[in-house]
């Protein structure tokens, strides 16, 4: 997951420039294409071949479970407690 070293995040800060801590997408189209972008990135440094591409579907997906398991999924279990589930309770057994 994201949990790199605070030694590693500096580096990543003063490679990546100090807008990228000011600047967001304004719409998906946006975050799209920045997303897009350094995958691009990825495969001209790594290469056009099956683990560049593993690699980058792997972390894709890491990176969508861990926006669910920390972001959404409290977010969601908020809504139900103020708004009540979709789904019933199965019984204990």
């Amino acid at each position: 997951m994201p949990y790199i070293k605070d030694s590693r995040r500096g580096g990543i800060d003063l490679e990546l420039g100090a807008d990228r801590l000011d600047w967001s997408p304004s719409n998906a189209g946006d975050l799209n294409f920045v997303v897009s972008t350094f995958i691009q990135n990825y495969f001209l440094v790594k290469g056009l071949k099956y683990a560049t591409m593993n690699e980058m579907v792997g972390a894709l997906e890491c990176a969508k479970m861990e926006l669910n398991r920390v972001v959404i999924a409290p977010y969601e279990d908020d809504k139900i407690s103020e708004n009540g589930g979709v789904y019933f309770t199965p019984p204990q057994h």
